[in-house]
């Protein structure tokens, strides 16, 4: 059954994830409404049937349709399929690992209407095995429409570019007409960070939701955090993205200290859990971080450091060489 006018529509990228896509489902049940949509993306998965679970699972789910890709193509890629079918005035985004309160999907989209803003984020709920934290968007003034660019900074604080999970939130099709929705295609890991910074960048509008009705599962097997192979390294392709996007940008030099802080972090983080990489793969990271901590300049460097503690600050003094008198 499809719908012709959907005011939502819910992309759903899929990959090896059969052990948790009932329960994705059987969420997506619990919100269904006649003028909401819902698209699964296959991306080919290699592992199990997902594709097959898909298919007889989404029979109970109204205005549903599962596509799938002739080969596997990253998160990214899958995404984007998915923007390219979708009817809806709204969009918002679900992994297939993860699953929705009931209810959630009307209280999302009530408040971008109540708005009338580009886009809306909101808290979600991190679930790790039985435990469960709620992780608040770091933007603490809620429920008032906000200029977006006013949630970038500062630089050594943690802020909304810091926030950049696609799912947790919803997004007006007019960002998609101004070709802000998109992820680049190909990266198979945060993808997310140019594609939040663009939205900070450059939509008109935006609001903060105190909602939690998303559920992000962790320590999933077949996730790509869990997984040390060279997808991983793709996050250097996706900060010299927001790097480079930043080029042309009129406020480019408050700015881009944010980014690099975003990038030295990021780096930090992946050095320090080096021991789950393959070993050719770990040494390509550490190449590839002595050159991305090579092409900045030594005094914004220095800046981006400060604060960031003596571990990591010495760690990446050690990588890239000739950082004297950073302060931890």
């Amino acid at each position: 059954m499809t719908i012709r006018s959907p005011l939502l529509s819910v992309i759903v990228p899929c990959y090896n994830i059969e052990a948790y896509v009932a329960d994705t489902v059987t969420s997506l049940v619990n919100n269904a409404r006649d003028d909401f949509e819902f698209v699964f993306v296959e991306d080919r998965s290699t592992k199990d049937k997902t594709y097959e679970a898909l298919l007889e699972l989404t029979r109970r789910l109204p205005n549903s349709r599962v596509v799938r890709h002739e080969q596997n193509g990253g998160l990214a890629t899958a995404r984007n399929t998915g923007i390219d079918v979708a009817e809806g005035r709204y969009l918002t985004f679900l992994d297939g690992d993860d699953w929705l309160a009931p209810g959630y999907l009307a209280e999302l989209v009530d408040s971008i209407e109540r708005f009338d803003v580009d886009f809306v984020r909101t808290d979600h709920v991190q679930v790790t095995g039985v435990v469960r934290a709620v992780h608040r968007a770091p933007e603490g003034r809620r429920w008032t429409p906000l200029d977006p660019r006013t949630s970038i900074l500062p630089v050594d604080d943690t802020t909304m570019v810091d926030y950049p999970y696609a799912w947790a939130g919803v997004y007006h099709r007019r960002l998609l007409d101004r070709g802000l929705l998109r992820f680049h295609d190909g990266l198979r890991t945060a993808e997310d960070r140019p594609w939040i910074w663009g939205l900070h960048r450059e939509a008109e509008s935006y609001a903060v939701a105190s909602l939690r009705g998303v559920f992000y599962r962790r320590g999933v097997a077949s996730s790509l955090t869990q997984i040390g192979d060279v997808r991983q390294l793709d996050f250097f392709r996706s900060f010299d993205l927001v790097l480079a996007e930043l080029e042309n940008d009129p406020e480019k030099a408050r700015l881009r200290p944010k980014a690099l802080r975003n990038y030295c972090v990021v780096i930090a983080h992946q050095l320090q859990e080096r021991a789950r990489f393959e070993r050719s793969v770990a040494g390509k990271l550490r190449q590839m971080s002595a050159e991305a901590l090579g092409r900045m300049r030594e005094e914004e460097l220095q800046e981006a450091l400060i604060g960031m503690g003596e571990e990591r600050v010495h760690m990446l003094r050690r990588i890239r060489g000739g950082l004297k008198g950073v302060a931890a």
